[in-house]
């Protein structure tokens, strides 16, 4: 995440504060320190380091120390590739471009009163800027995303001035850099369900409130100028700057350009934003609810399917042993039957008459078939 240095002032204010001047001149010294690196070698105060580099191209210089140099043809290389920003002239001046090659060092650079989460500087009125290299943290962010959000930062200067809030000057330079994830907008939705968003004028102090405020403030920032740029789906915030530039005042560049007053674009944006990610927010905060009691009540559910499960097998273990004692009776009963005294296995006892019958009938008859002489 980068910033800007700007006076103490604001938007319109006559000359830098006396942490600004401190801040530039430690960024145009630590720029000095490797310019004389790249050009005549090591310094006579650290005589082992090694030589560094500086590149120039178009308008940009890039000075690095050698062990950065990779890093900085692809820094000068993605600056005059992409040299343009939204709603604004294609920008004149020249830009230096320093490469701190650690943390410490862009610390020493930039001096004392650096934010935290700053990942880079630009100095506006010098047209200069200092980022981290490439042993910077993962915090530092893609170098290039930043270098392009710095140089939006030093494009917005030269043609305003210092016209632009500071909630303005991030905002832009967010757009301009493309620095909307996914993962911001998440976030973003999950902080609108505990805390309302902030006026522009709150928006403002939130930069200087510390890093979670800050991130805050940033995605906030990011969404006011998106959606002034969304209201000319045409000319973007060309019209808007122009008009806000040459009369001096936001408020009348929002009537000129946009036909609404200040106050009315600050219920616009908030209304948007609620509508796009207040939904989101609401789901979130309905999944995480859901969630939760997933959590709590899963391991009862699991439960209760074992029991339900040893329940229906004792079940059908019962069912199966009783259909078993159910066969094994029916097969005695016909067994015992069968063997009942008086009864010839498998004689039918109520053909038993016919049997005798043709018995006494047999006997008198006698052998030849002859009614037999009594």
């Amino acid at each position: 995440m980068g910033e800007t240095l700007r006076g103490a002032a604001g938007a319109g204010g006559a000359g830098r504060s006396a942490t600004a001047r401190r801040l530039s001149i430690a960024v145009a010294w630590g720029a000095a320190v490797l310019c004389a690196i790249a050009g005549g070698g090591a310094l006579s105060a650290q005589p082992s380091r090694a030589p560094g580099v500086r590149l120039d191209e178009g308008r940009f210089t890039v000075v690095a120390e050698a062990r950065d140099a990779r890093l900085a043809r692809t820094l000068l290389t993605a600056a005059q590739a992409n040299d343009s920003f939204p709603g604004l002239p294609r920008p004149r001046a020249h830009v230096l471009i320093a490469v701190a090659p650690n943390a410490d060092r862009f610390r020493q650079w930039v001096g004392p009163h650096a934010p935290e989460w700053g990942a880079a500087i630009a100095i506006p009125d010098e047209q200069r800027l200092v980022l981290q290299g490439s042993r910077a943290g993962s915090d530092a962010g893609d170098p290039v995303v930043v270098l392009r959000h710095e140089l939006a930062h030093l494009a917005l200067h030269e043609h305003m001035g210092r016209l632009p809030p500071r909630w303005f000057d991030e905002g832009y330079a967010s757009v301009a850099a493309g620095e909307w994830t996914r993962d911001d907008a998440f976030e973003t939705s999950l902080t609108m369900i505990w805390r309302p968003l902030p006026s522009l004028d709150r928006l403002e102090a939130g930069f200087d409130a510390g890093a979670t405020e800050a991130a805050w403030s940033y995605a906030m920032a990011y969404r006011v100028v998106s959606e002034l740029q969304a209201l000319d789906p045409a000319r973007g915030l060309a019209n808007f700057l122009n008009d806000w530039k040459s009369t001096g005042s936001m408020e009348k560049g929002l009537r000129q350009a946009y036909g609404m007053t200040g106050e009315q674009f600050e219920k616009h944006w908030a209304a948007r934003t609620r509508s796009r990610y207040g939904a989101l927010a609401l789901v979130t905060n309905v999944s995480a609810v859901f969630g939760l009691f997933g959590v709590l009540l899963l391991p009862l559910y699991i439960g209760k399917r074992r029991r339900d499960r040893r329940k229906l097998e004792a079940m059908r273990s019962a069912d199966a042993a009783q259909e078993d004692a159910a066969r094994a009776s029916a097969l005695q009963a016909l067994l015992d039957a069968g063997t009942t005294p008086g009864n010839t296995p498998g004689r039918d006892p109520e053909q038993e008459p016919l049997w005798e019958h043709a018995r006494d009938r047999e006997s008198l008859a006698g052998p030849s078939g002859a009614p037999g002489v009594p």
